[in-house]
């Protein structure tokens, strides 16, 4: 009996027990759990109203309907589910795990770090505290912490397996991964009703057995910077294997900020930021602003801490003076003096756009504006501005009239260059048509909009991408 097979059975005695007057709501809490797993969303969501209903602290629901919620973009609501578990069950440790899981999310890390370690001295062993603890400690710069508790998360059980919701013989993948902040936000992107998952990490695999079975090979390793030894352990496994490989991790490896910019802006029409690595220690030096005119770098410029995303240990220095200071708040060993790519347009505003490159084709996702120079969608103007949401609605729906022939043969270079199956690049627009590229790699991710009905313009385009992705992993897999 194959997994959705079992599922069924399983919901179809449950309903049946419901039928017949069974009013356990353990029972009707089991009855929703089945429904979500079997994608049948909108029947599991009615079946948790009426648990809550009849009992507003029901733990399993609290949870699992806000699992469901977050999943379908309902981010809010899950949280305010995920609060109402701690507060009624402040010994369960699930609760703090998922409710410090949406706290990161919205960049509340002290608040979320609280409810992970309170999990954690309620279950020590608890390994999805760990796994998420180990990414708030690299998001706080803490990368010793991170280690520590990802190898406390990930190590003991590195593989782990999803059930199949289709019928008859599925596609086994096997999907490579290594922590959250490096990996693809890959789930989206496979037909659970065609594929079998397994999902193996890659640093913690076992040298000396088997692969699990597998058809398909999809590296979800996307970060070079924060995952390189991972990358060349996944490369250690898919070399054992004749199967097909989406992203192979030997492509990813050359795609780090640094590496890219020199490569990348090469390229015609693509301009990239120089980008000068140098020790922590070099900034506090009192020839630092020689040494950085040297390799053509001057104020204002950008430091970085490697491997960081959403605009985290990223600064911008306007004056030689201010070097020392910016960087003594980084962490890191290392850090990256980046040439600042002014991206304003007449308006004050600075642009950023972001196409995702997949299977050979490019498709638009976003275009973010702010007033400040590190722009991030989230975080920027474009949330109720009517104009700036036209100026995105018509990049979505006209990218080559928009972007221009230059821009478009640039990000065509680019995607011929990574080689990738997966990837996407963030980029201004120059006076002159050309890329200001900031980024290209295989770690960007597709996140749909919220339920606003003023995001409705980015549904099409945003579900295109997602679309192309599935496509993609289906026609490698029937190649094989």
């Amino acid at each position: 009996m194959s997994d959705r097979q079992s599922l069924q059975a399983a919901l179809d005695a449950a309903q049946a027990r419901l039928a017949a007057g069974d009013g356990d709501l353990d029972l009707l809490a089991e009855t929703a759990g089945l429904l979500a797993t079997l994608g049948r969303t909108d029947e599991a969501r009615q079946r948790y109203l009426e648990v809550l209903e009849r009992d507003p602290a029901h733990f399993d629901t609290l949870i699992n309907f806000g699992v469901l919620l977050h999943e379908t973009n309902y981010r809010s609501a899950a949280r305010t589910l995920f609060a109402e578990a701690v507060s009624r069950h402040p010994d369960e440790p699930l609760g703090h795990v998922n409710l410090a899981n949406l706290m990161m999310y919205d960049d509340e890390m002290e608040a979320a770090r609280a409810h992970y370690e309170i999990a954690l001295r309620l279950d020590p062993g608890n390994v999805h505290a760990h796994q998420r603890l180990s990414l708030l400690m690299l998001e706080l710069g803490d990368r010793e912490g991170m280690r520590r508790h990802r190898r406390l998360g990930f190590a003991p059980q590195p593989i782990q397996s999803l059930p199949f919701l289709g019928h008859g013989e599925p596609i086994l993948l096997l999907v490579l991964t290594s922590m959250p902040a490096a990996d693809i936000a890959w789930l989206q992107f496979v037909d659970r009703g065609r594929f079998a998952i397994t999902t193996l990490v890659a640093e913690f695999a076992d040298p000396l057995a088997p692969l699990p079975p597998h058809d398909l090979i999809f590296n979800a390793i996307g970060d070079a910077d924060l995952a390189a030894d991972d990358l060349r352990a996944a490369q250690t496994l898919v070399a054992r294997s004749p199967a097909p490989v989406i992203n192979d991790p030997a492509k990813v490896l050359p795609t780090g900020r640094a590496e890219n910019a020199a490569r990348l802006g090469r390229l015609p029409g693509v301009v990239t930021p120089r980008i000068v690595m140098l020790p922590r220690g070099a900034f506090a030096r009192l020839n630092i602003a020689d040494v950085l005119t040297e390799a053509g770098l001057a104020a204002p410029l950008l430091i970085r801490s490697p491997g960081f995303h959403t605009g985290r240990h990223f600064v911008r220095v306007d004056r030689a003076e201010d070097l020392a200071a910016a960087a003594a708040g980084l962490p890191g060993e290392a850090l990256m003096a980046i040439e600042y790519l002014d991206a304003r347009g007449p308006d004050g505003l600075a642009r950023k756009y972001r196409v995702m490159m997949i299977g050979g084709e490019l498709y638009p996702l976003h275009l973010a504006a702010s007033g400040d120079w590190k722009v991030h969608y989230a975080t920027g103007a474009m949330d109720g501005d009517a104009a700036l949401q036209a100026e995105e609605a018509a990049f979505l729906e006209h990218m080559p009239a928009v972007l221009g022939e230059r821009a478009m043969g640039a990000l065509a270079a680019i995607q011929a260059a990574l080689g990738l199956d997966y990837a996407g690049a963030d980029f201004a627009l120059t006076a002159d048509g050309e890329v200001a590229l900031f980024e290209a790699n295989a770690v960007m991710n597709i996140i749909p909009p919220d339920g606003s009905p003023q995001w409705d313009y980015r549904r099409g385009p945003v579900g295109r991408a997602i679309d192309a992705a599935r496509e993609m992993l289906a026609a490698r897999a029937l190649s094989r």
